[in-house]
C-alpha cells in the first residue's frame, strides 16, 4: 500500500506537469526570431505582440526578459482565500480553483528565490508563508472535521484534487477508527 505522502507527492508532480503545459498569455518585451524546443515551436515575435504559450515556455522567456506573463500576482488570491475561510467558520469551506495550491506553491517559491536575490524583501516571503500556513491549517482542520460526517459529494465542488485525496484518506481512517472503537471491525 502506498503511503499518503507518496500519493500526494505523485499527485502534485503530475498536476505540476499539466500546469506547466497549460497555456498562458505573454506580452513580448523584446523582439526575437523564434525558436523550437522539442515539440514546441515559438514563432518569431515583435515587441508589444501578445501570444499564448505553454506556461513553461512563457516562464523561460520571462526569465530571459524577452516576455512578460500577463496574469496578476497570486498573493491577492491567497489573502482572499484566507479571508473567506475565516468568515465562513468551521463546518463550511469556500471554493478554491483546482490549480490553487500549484499556483500558491510556485508563487511562494518565486518570492523566496526573489528574497535571496533582492527582488523581494525577506519580510514579504515570511508574511506570505505565514498566510499560506494559516490557510492550509484552516482548510485541513475543516476537511478533517467534515471527513467524519460529510460525503465527498457535498463538498466535492469546493475542494482541490489534493484536498480530495486528503479528505478521502481521512474519511477512510475515521470510519475504520469508529468501527474499531465500537467493536464492529
Amino acid at each position: 500500500m502506498e503511503t499518503a505522502g507518496k500519493v500526494i507527492t505523485e499527485l502534485f508532480m503530475q498536476r505540476e506537469r499539466e500546469f506547466l503545459l497549460s497555456p498562458v498569455r505573454v506580452m513580448v518585451k523584446s523582439s526575437f526570431d523564434g525558436m523550437e524546443v522539442g515539440d514546441v515551436v515559438v514563432p518569431k515575435m515583435k515587441t508589444g505582440e501578445a501570444a499564448e504559450l505553454p506556461r513553461w515556455v512563457a516562464e523561460e522567456l520571462a526569465e530571459l526578459s524577452i516576455a512578460e506573463i500577463q496574469e496578476e500576482p497570486f498573493e491577492g488570491e491567497i489573502f482572499k482565500a484566507l479571508t473567506r475561510e475565516k468568515m465562513l467558520g468551521s463546518p463550511q469551506l469556500s471554493p478554491l480553483q483546482a490549480n490553487f495550491y500549484l499556483q500558491m506553491r510556485r508563487r511562494l517559491a518565486t518570492i523566496k528565490a526573489g528574497s535571496q536575490t533582492g527582488k523581494y524583501r525577506r519580510e514579504d516571503y515570511e508574511k506570505l508563508k505565514g498566510t499560506c500556513y494559516d490557510l492550509i491549517g484552516r482548510r485541513l482542520s475543516k476537511l478533517l472535521s467534515m471527513s467524519s460526517s460529510s460525503s465527498l459529494q457535498t463538498i466535492g465542488d469546493k475542494i482541490t484534487p489534493e484536498e480530495r485525496v486528503f479528505f478521502t484518506r481521512s474519511r477512510t481512517l475515521s470510519d475504520e477508527w469508529k468501527s474499531a472503537l465500537l467493536g464492529e471491525s
